[in-house]
């Protein structure tokens, strides 16, 4: 029993040695790690009028472990990487694509590496090499569809620069990876520069040439006055689409057949205020009309396939994709912030084409209104909830017949759970 007991104790102080020796290893190879969770659990319905299917019901839940850390004990040199799974666990379920009859939710069950990169940073130079997250500015052109339970994300080689208020951004991206279980090759070059002048002027200048589909050339200024009572901020953007630059005649994001003139502008101009709590605004959006006048496109109108788009142009996602006829959209906005007891937050959209919708003899550039609210509340330091709604009312006759536009009701109930912890 004795010689049993010594073995098994010089068993334990073997791999007792062998363990230690293994993290004095990891030890060396990364440091200063930091753990990141983020648990989503979110139900959508969604009620689309004059439709044949069926209402959509989905509970899903997103769940993403990420850690953050330094290597080989280099200063400047780091390693993210990150996992996310989304689910519906078998529960609520009655939605496209998990189930056919029914309304779409753009959630399926998937998982998938959503990041994995090094970067490098040395004197206000960054390089990063991977797959990232990329939002830029207020993600109209490039972003991360984060309000989806599966985010978009980029494979890229990027390079950073930044000193006394300017910063510099170029980017080649390899893929693009879609918030559905699908991927988007391409050979993209995003270019960005921004400068903040003063708190009253901040300036971005960019060229994002997305590979076979168009080139966006445009110009961005923000700002902010402290008026006392009253803050302002504004915002005024111009950009132009033309033909793409980087066009290597791979699968393009849209049909061949229409891409030989995607010539438009793109204009969005907004002032919002915030006074003891309340706060409100107005802002105008358009999206020009593809090239050549009414019933007679030669190309696209601008559209924007990169972006976070559930954010513009209403939450019940009626202009992912922007009309040939284009689109003018008018936004109010109006909120208050409770404090402790959250904040709530309503907009009003007016839709309208850039030019007249042609349908047989009839002529029209109604394209709806929409009407979205959502409250947040913090429940505690890590767990929040989100009761959010978007009502869309049709337009003209011709915009559903041509579009589809029907009046479409959405509601979501979300709670958002995030742990950090340095490790």
């Amino acid at each position: 029993m004795k010689t049993i007991k010594m073995s098994l104790v010089a068993a334990m102080a073997a791999t007792v040695a062998t363990t230690g020796a293994s993290a004095s290893m990891l030890e060396e190879i990364i440091s200063n790690p930091q753990l990141d969770i983020e648990i989503r659990p979110r139900y959508e319905f969604v009620d689309v009028d004059q439709n044949n299917l069926d209402k959509a019901n989905a509970l899903t839940v997103r769940t993403a472990i990420g850690v953050k850390m330094g290597l080989f004990g280099v200063d400047g040199l780091n390693a993210q990487l990150q996992g996310m799974d989304v689910s519906h666990f078998g529960l609520i379920h009655d939605y496209a694509p998990e189930r056919s009859g029914y309304e779409k939710v753009a959630d399926p069950s998937q998982s998938r590496m959503t990041q994995a990169n090094i970067s490098y940073t040395y004197e206000g130079f960054t390089g990063i090499v991977g797959r990232k997250m990329v939002v830029l500015d207020n993600a109209r052109f490039i972003g991360n569809v984060g309000w989806r339970q599966m985010p978009q994300t980029y494979d890229l080689v990027a390079a950073i620069y930044n000193w006394e208020g300017l910063n510099l951004l170029g980017a080649y991206v390899t893929r693009v990876n879609k918030v559905v279980d699908a991927h988007l090759d391409t050979n993209s070059v995003l270019l960005h520069a921004n400068y903040k002048f003063m708190p009253e002027l901040d300036v971005t200048v960019y060229d994002y040439m997305i590979s076979n589909f168009a080139d966006h050339i445009g110009i961005r200024a923000t700002g902010k006055f402290d008026l006392d009572a009253v803050k302002l901020n504004y915002e005024a953007e111009y950009a132009y689409q033309k033909d793409p630059t980087m066009d290597d005649d791979n699968e393009p994001l849209y049909n061949p057949d229409v891409t030989d003139d995607n010539d438009a502008s793109y204009y969005r101009i907004g002032l919002y205020g915030n006074m003891s709590g309340f706060s409100a605004g107005i802002a105008y959006e358009l999206l020009g009309a593809a090239d050549g006048g009414p019933g007679n496109y030669k190309g696209l109108s601008f559209n924007t396939p990169l972006a976070t788009l559930h954010k513009f142009n209403g939450w019940a996602d009626k202009f992912l994709g922007t009309p040939q006829e284009g689109l003018e959209d008018l936004i109010f906005k109006l909120g208050y912030n409770f404090g402790e007891y959250g904040k709530i937050t309503g907009f009003y959209h007016i839709f309208s084409g850039d030019d007249d919708i042609k349908s047989g003899t009839r002529s029209d550039d109604d394209l709806g209104s929409e009407f979205d609210v959502a409250y947040n509340y913090k429940i505690t330091k890590d767990l929040g909830l989100l009761l959010k709604g978007a009502w869309y009312q049709e337009g003209g006759v011709p915009a559903r017949e041509v579009y589809g536009l029907t009046d479409t009701t959405k509601y979501w109930v979300q709670l958002d759970y995030k742990f950090h912890s340095e490790m």
